[in-house]
């Protein structure tokens, strides 16, 4: 039988695990970012005894670049961002101001023998100031597919890269939109030319948990903590 005393700790316990599945980051579909294969094409039909059959898809003269669906296209990293950010600010006022006593029937009001003359002072100041900086570089190369081809000749591209290393596993993923103009002749692309682009790159394993917060330290640092 659970004592009584015990029950208040227990569910203060079920509020901070409430609370801290509420900060905890809901996890991304995977599908999103899986690779787009090309659509299977339709057997041709019987050829007519020439070298060459236009259902066939021969491309002797074709630009090797991405083009169509299912083909691959390397992006190359090269963000590297950085921004500050700096605000101050001063504030006072003051005020001052002398009401004199009135009078009533030609004489002067009086309170314990003193006129009664009355006076108001204010005096107030806010001083505030703030600081921000941030940075941050990522370079390197991935490789992904195109998913769907725009109307307006625009290529959708996505694609993930995934490495493993005795306990620790390194995640990088990418998906945006390419213009066939900015595609290099050796297929790649500059991140800085990719439209849209939505970069991720994240760890996992035993040097990533070690690196993160437990969930009622994140429960601490969050917004629903009132103090």
């Amino acid at each position: 039988m659970v004592s009584f005393r015990v029950l208040p700790r227990l569910s203060l316990v079920l509020v901070f695990s409430a609370l801290a599945g509420c900060v905890m980051p809901q996890p991304r579909d995977d599908h999103q970012w899986a690779a787009t294969m090309p659509a299977e094409p339709t057997a041709p039909p019987p050829t007519d005894g020439s070298i060459y059959h236009a259902e066939q898809g021969m491309e002797l003269f074709n630009d090797a670049r991405a083009h169509r669906v299912g083909d691959i296209l390397t992006i190359t990293l090269v963000e590297s961002t950085q921004a500050s950010k700096k605000a101050t600010t001063n504030t006072s006022k003051k005020d001052t101001s002398t009401i004199a006593a009135p009078s009533i029937l030609g004489h002067t009001l009086k309170v314990a023998g003193s006129t009664a003359d009355t006076s108001l002072n204010g005096n107030r100041a806010f001083d505030g100031s703030g600081d921000s900086s941030q940075s941050n570089q990522l370079s390197g190369s991935i490789t992904v597919t195109v998913a769907q081809r725009l109307s307006n000749g625009n290529l959708l591209v996505r694609g993930e890269k995934m490495v493993t290393i005795n306990q620790g596993q390194e995640q990088i993923r990418i998906s945006g939109i390419v213009r066939p103009q900015d595609i290099l002749q050796d297929n790649s692309v500059p991140s800085t030319r990719v439209a849209d682009a939505q970069i991720g790159y994240t760890g996992k394993g035993a040097l990533a948990d070690a690196n993160t917060q437990g969930w009622l330290s994140r429960f601490f640092s969050s917004k629903w903590m009132p103090y």
